[in-house]
C-alpha cells in the first residue's frame, strides 16, 4: 500500500500482519505479543556471533521449556529452570545484543515500535527516503526467520508489562467489560497481555508454530507513506519481498455468542477515582454496523462539538467522558466512559 507525501524527504513504513491475540491457542495467551517483542532479536545472520553454537543451545532451550510445561512438582520445575537459566546465559555469549536497532539506526529510522492488538501485528519505522531499499533489505531478512534469541531475559520485560495492567483500574474495567460484551469470543475469553500462568510457563514451540501459521505473505501488508517514487518502490518491493511463498493460513473459527436480552454488568475495584465503562456489541467490519458506527461515535464525541462535549464535558456536568467505536473483524462495539463529579 503506497501513499506520497513529499513534505518531507522520509517514508513511514509499517509491516502489518494479520494476526493478533485473538490468535493466540487458549493455552497459551500472550502469544503474538511476546513474537512481537522476539522479532526485535535479529536471525541467523543477524544478531549473533556463531549461529551453529548458539542454535545447539537455543533449541535446548526450547526442548527445556517443554519439559517444563509438562512438570507439575514444584521442585522439579524449579530445577528445569535453573536449567533453563544457565542454558540462557551460555546462549547469551553468542548474541549480539540490539544489532537490529543499531542497523535500523544507521540507516536514520525513528520511532522504531511495535504494537499488537486483537486481530493485528503492526511494526513500525519511519525512515529517509534514500535509504529505503535498505530498510526493506533489513526487513525482508528480519521477517522469513523467527529466532527466539534472550528469550528468558525478555519474558521478563513481558512479564512486568503484565504486572503494571495489573495495578491499572482502566486495564482492569476493560477486561471485565470485554468478559462481559464477548463471552465465548477471544476478545472476551483471553487478552493480548495473556495470563499471568501463560506468561510463567511459556512454550518457545508455540510461539514457532504461531509465526510459521501467520507470518506468511498472503497474510501481511507493507505500507508505506511519504516521500516515494510509485514505480521505482514497487520494484524494490518485488526485488525483496517479491520471492516470499505463500501458504496456507491457519484456520479461525468461533460460535456466536447468543443475542442478549437484557444487560449484564460487573464492578471492578481498586484504588483510582471510580469511572465507568458501558458498550454495545454490533456485527463485525463486513456489516453495515460498522460505518454506521463511526458516525453515531463522531456525533456523540468528536473532541469539538459532539453531544458528549458539549452537553457533559463543557457543561461540567462530569469531570470526563468520551465515545469511541472499535471496529474488528467479527464483532464490533460502541463504547461510552465516564467519571462523574463528587455527588
Amino acid at each position: 500500500w503506497l501513499s506520497r507525501n513529499t513534505d518531507a524527504p522520509r517514508v513511514q513504513t509499517n509491516i502489518a500482519v494479520r494476526a493478533g491475540s485473538k490468535n493466540d491457542p487458549a493455552d497459551a495467551t500472550g502469544l503474538a505479543h511476546y513474537l512481537e517483542h522476539m522479532l526485535f532479536k535479529g536471525t541467523s545472520r543477524i544478531g549473533t556471533a556463531d549461529w551453529a553454537k548458539e542454535s545447539a543451545l537455543l533449541k535446548q532451550i526450547s526442548d527445556a521449556y517443554e519439559e517444563r510445561r509438562k512438570t507439575t512438582d514444584d521442585a522439579e520445575r524449579e530445577r528445569i529452570y535453573r536449567r533453563i537459566d544457565s542454558l540462557s546465559s551460555l546462549a547469551a555469549a553468542f548474541s549480539v545484543p540490539n544489532e537490529y536497532d543499531k542497523m535500523i539506526k544507521k540507516i536514520g529510522a525513528r520511532g522504531t515500535n511495535a504494537y499488537t492488538s486483537t486481530e493485528r501485528t503492526v511494526y513500525v519505522n519511519d525512515v529517509p527516503s534514500d535509504d529505503l531499499e535498505r530498510w526493506m533489505m533489513i526487513e525482508s531478512e528480519r521477517f522469513q526467520e523467527c529466532v527466539l534469541r534472550l528469550f528468558h531475559t525478555e519474558l521478563e520485560t513481558v512479564y512486568e508489562e503484565f504486572n503494571r495492567g495489573q495495578d491499572n483500574d482502566g486495564r482492569q474495567a476493560y477486561a471485565k467489560k470485554n468478559e462481559l460484551l464477548y463471552p465465548s469470543h477471544p476478545y472476551g475469553t483471553q487478552t493480548t497481555i495473556g495470563t499471568g500462568e501463560h506468561l510463567k510457563n511459556p512454550s518457545m514451540e508455540k510461539i514457532h508454530a504461531f509465526f510459521n501459521g501467520w507470518y506468511a505473505p498472503n497474510n501481511m501488508a507493507v505500507i508505506l507513506a511519504g516521500d516515494i517514487d510509485y514505480d521505482r518502490t514497487i520494484a524494490m518491493v518485488d526485488k525483496h519481498f517479491g520471492q516470499w511463498k505463500s501458504k496456507e493460513l491457519p484456520k479461525f473459527s468461533f460460535a456466536p455468542d447468543a443475542a442478549r436480552t437484557e444487560p449484564v454488568s460487573a464492578e471492578v475495584f481498586g484504588p483510582d477515582a471510580e469511572s465507568v465503562q458501558i458498550a454495545w456489541r454490533f456485527g463485525g467490519y463486513a456489516t453495515p454496523d460498522a460505518i454506521m458506527l463511526q458516525l453515531i461515535d463522531g456525533i456523540l464525541n468528536n473532541g469539538k462539538a459532539g453531544l458528549i462535549d458539549l452537553n457533559l464535558v463543557q457543561a461540567q456536568q462530569v469531570l470526563d467522558a468520551s465515545a469511541g467505536a472499535y471496529i474488528q473483524t467479527d464483532y464490533s462495539e460502541l463504547g461510552m466512559d465516564g467519571q462523574a463529579k463528587e455527588g
